[in-house]
C-alpha cells in the first residue's frame, strides 16, 4: 500500500478526518495524529522488573531467514542468576542469545554468553557476535545461532563500550565500530574519553583470529577538543556539567561532560554527494551526541589507505572548516542507521524528543534524567544523504515517559523492516531500566517513501 492509499484507508476507518477533493492532493494531512505503524512481540521479559533490567538489543538476519537477537541483563537482581558475569567495574550482568524461524512471531533462547553490548552479524558462512566484558571479545556460530563457540578475546586489560549499532559491508569486507575508554582514571560517565574504534576484516576470514582484524586509531571527543578546540555556535553543551536539579530526591538530573558514543558507520555511494569517494575508502561515523540538547549527531571521518590502515579524524566541510555536529532527529539518544540498496536511502531509527526545553527542576518524577532524555517514542526517518531526514513512521509510543521504547536495532527482510527495542511497561523501574525486549515489524516499509 503506498502512502496516499494508506492515508485514505485511515480516513475510511475513521482514524483521520474526511478528506475533501482539495485535500486529496496533499501528501499528508497536517491536523491528524500519525498512527503506530509496526506490530510488537515480546522477546524477553524480566523475571523481576524492579531489579533485573533488559539492555542492549542487537539484531541480525541469516541467509536462511533466521533472525538472531542478542541482549544483556543488568541490575542488582542478576546476582541470583546462575553463571552471572562481572565486568571490569564490578557490575553484574548476563548476555543472552535468541533465534526466530517464523519472522519473529516466536523466539527460542539458544544460549547465554559472557559478552555485553553485543552485536550479531553475518560474515561469510558464519554468524558472529562482537561484544565485551571489559576487554573486547568475539564469538562464532557455524549453524546460524543454534550453538556457539567460546569467545576469543581481542584485547587484554582494556575497557570497551558500545551499544549494538550498524554493520557495513563493502569490497568483500565488514566494518563496524566499538568504543574504548582512553582514560582509565576518568570518573563518571566517560563519553568525553570514549574513542570510536573502527574494526574491519575480510568476510571470508576467521574472525576469531585477532590477526584477521584491522583496528583504527583511538580518537576521543577529548582528543577532538584538544586538537581543534570547542565549537560554540550551537550552544553545546547546553547545560554545564553537574547537577541540574540538585534538590530533586529521586534524580539530580546530572549533566556529564560533553562527548560522543554509540557509533554508526556510513559510506556515501552517491557520486553527487559532497563526501563521495570513488575509491570506496572513505567512511563517516554518525554518533550519539551528549550535549544536553536534542536532534544533533556528532560526526567524524574515517580514511583507509592502500594497506588497509584506518584513521579516524575530524570531518571537514567543503570550505575546509572542521565539523563536529550535524542535524539528526533523535541524535541525543542511541540511534541506528541502515542503508537500503533498493531505495538507495538511509533509514534512521531513533527516539523522538518532544519536550527538551522544560526546566530540569520542573520535570515530572517519571521523566528520567535530563529534559532531552525522552525514551518512550520510537520513530523512523529516511534520507538520501544522512543530513536531510524525512519523517516516515511512528514505530512505537508508550505515551508514558516512564515506559521506554528505545535503543533499537533493525534489519531488512525482503519488503519488511524488523526492529528490536529496549523496552519497559508499567512495572519497569524507569524508562532507562526497562523489563522487556520487544520485536517490531514494519511491513512494506518502502511504501513510506514520499
Amino acid at each position: 500500500m503506498n502512502r496516499r492509499n494508506f492515508i485514505h484507508s485511515l480516513s475510511a476507518a475513521g482514524l483521520l478526518p474526511a478528506l475533501g477533493a482539495s485535500a486529496q492532493d496533499k501528501t499528508l494531512p497536517t491536523a491528524s495524529p500519525i498512527p503506530l505503524s509496526a506490530s510488537e512481540t515480546v522477546v524477553y521479559e524480566s523475571p523481576n522488573a524492579g531489579n533485573v533490567y533488559a539492555y542492549s538489543p542487537g539484531l541480525a538476519i541469516a541467509p536462511t531467514g533466521r533472525l538472531i537477537a542478542t541482549m544483556d541483563q543488568g541490575g542488582k537482581g542478576v546476582k541470583s542468576i546462575p553463571g552471572i558475569h562481572t565486568d571490569e567495574n564490578g557490575k553484574l550482568w548476563n548476555g543472552k542469545i535468541y533465534t526466530s524461524d517464523d519472522k519473529g512471531a516466536t523466539w527460542q533462547h539458544q544460549s547465554d554468553m559472557p559478552l555485553k553490548h553485543a552485536r550479531p552479524f553475518v560474515a561469510g558462512d558464519s554468524l558472529y557476535i562482537v561484544g565485551h566484558a571489559g576487554d573486547l571479545g568475539v564469538m562464532r556460530s557455524d549453524d546460524w545461532g543454534a550453538t556457539w563457540m567460546e569467545p576469543v578475546w581481542l584485547t587484554e586489560g582494556e575497557s570497551w563500550h558500545q551499544a549494538p549499532c550498524n554493520v557495513h559491508y563493502t569490497r568483500g569486507r565488514v566494518y563496524l565500530v566499538m568504543e574504548t575508554k582512553t582514560d582509565r582514571d576518568f570518573k563518571g560517565w566517560s563519553v568525553s574519553v570514549l574513542a570510536p574504534v573502527v574494526m574491519s576484516a575480510k568476510v571470508t576470514d576467521d574472525l576469531l583470529d585477532k590477526a584477521s582484524w584491522t583496528f583504527s586509531n583511538k580518537f576521543s571527543f577529548r582528543n577532538y577538543m584538544e586538537k581543534y578546540g570547542a565549537p560554540n555556535l550551537l550552544g553545546a553543551p547546553f547545560f554545564n556539567p553537574g547537577r541540574t536539579a540538585p534538590d530533586h530526591k529521586a534524580d539530580v538530573r546530572g549533566m556529564a561532560p560533553a562527548g560522543w558514543l554509540e557509533t554508526n558507520i556510513v559510506e556515501f555511494t552517491d557520486p553527487d554527494h559532497i563526501w563521495y569517494d570513488p575509491t570506496g575508502r572513505t567512511f563517516y561515523l554518525w554518533m550519539r551526541s551528549h550535549t544536553g540538547t536534542s536532534n544533533l549527531a556528532c560526526i567524524a571521518k574515517v580514511t583507509e589507505d592502500d594497506s588497509g590502515a584506518l584513521t579516524v579524524d575530524a570531518a571537514t566541510a567543503p570550505s575546509g572548516k572542521t565539523m563536529l555536529y550535524v542535524p539528526c532527529p533523535g541524535g541525543q539518544m542511541k540511534f541506528h542507521i541502515l542503508y537500503d540498496e533498493v531505495t538507495k536511502l538511509y533509514w534512521l531509527l531513533s527516539s523522538q524528543s518532544t519536550d527538551s526545553m522544560t526546566d530540569p527542576k520542573k520535570l515530572p518524577d517519571n521523566r528520567y534524567n535530563l529534559p532531552n532524555n525522552e525514551r518512550h517514542r520510537l520513530v523512523l526517518h529516511f534520507s538520501k544523504n544522512c543530513v536531510d531526514w524525512i519523517f516516515a513512521a511512528r514505530v512505537a509510543d508508550t505515551k508514558d515517559a516512564g515506559q521506554g521504547r528505545h535503543y533499537a536495532s533493525m534489519v531488512i527482510d525482503g519488503d519488511n523492516l524488523h526492529m528490536l527495542s529496549r523496552s519497559g511497561d508499567h512495572r519497569a523501574k524507569n524508562s532507562h531500566n526497562g523489563n522487556l525486549i520487544t520485536f517490531h515489524t514494519l511491513k512494506d516499509f518502502r511504501d513510506l517513501v514520499y
